[in-house]
C-alpha cells in the first residue's frame, strides 16, 4: 500500500527556515501521475490546507497565508515532494501533513512532522 513518511520538522526561530520532505513508497502507479499536497494541523484546529504541486511539478498553488513565503516541489524521479518554508512566523507552528492523490480517488495521508516556531 501506498505510505508517505515525512520529514525535515524541527525548531526554529521566527524569521528561519526549515525544508521539509515527503517520500513515496508502496505506488502501483508512477509517482509522477499522483498530485501531491501539504497540510498542517493544530490541536483545537481544522486541518489547514497549505499547498498543492500537480503531477508535473509545473502548477503550484497556496494558501494565501502561506504564498510568498513557501515554495513546494517535487522530484518525480526520487518519489518525493518538498515544502521550503522560509520567514516562519509562530503562526506557521503545526504538524505538516503530506498526501498523494491519484485521479479522482481518496487522498492517502503521512503521519505528519512537527514544526515549531519559537523564540
Amino acid at each position: 500500500q501506498v505510505q508517505l513518511a515525512e520529514s525535515g520538522g524541527g525548531l526554529v526561530q521566527p524569521g528561519g527556515s526549515l525544508k521539509l520532505s515527503c517520500a513515496v513508497s508502496g505506488l502501483s502507479r508512477p509517482f509522477s501521475a499522483f498530485v501531491m499536497r501539504w497540510y498542517r494541523q493544530t490541536p483545537g484546529n481544522e486541518r489547514e490546507w497549505v499547498a498543492r504541486i500537480d503531477t508535473t511539478g509545473v502548477r503550484r498553488n497556496y494558501a494565501d497565508s502561506v504564498k510568498g513565503r513557501f515554495t513546494i516541489s517535487r522530484d518525480n524521479g526520487k518519489k518525493a515532494v518538498y515544502l521550503q518554508m522560509d520567514n516562519l512566523k509562530f503562526e506557521d507552528t503545526a504538524v505538516y501533513l503530506c498526501t498523494a492523490q491519484y485521479g479522482g480517488s481518496h487522498e492517502v495521508w503521512g503521519q505528519g512532522t512537527q514544526v515549531t516556531v519559537s523564540s
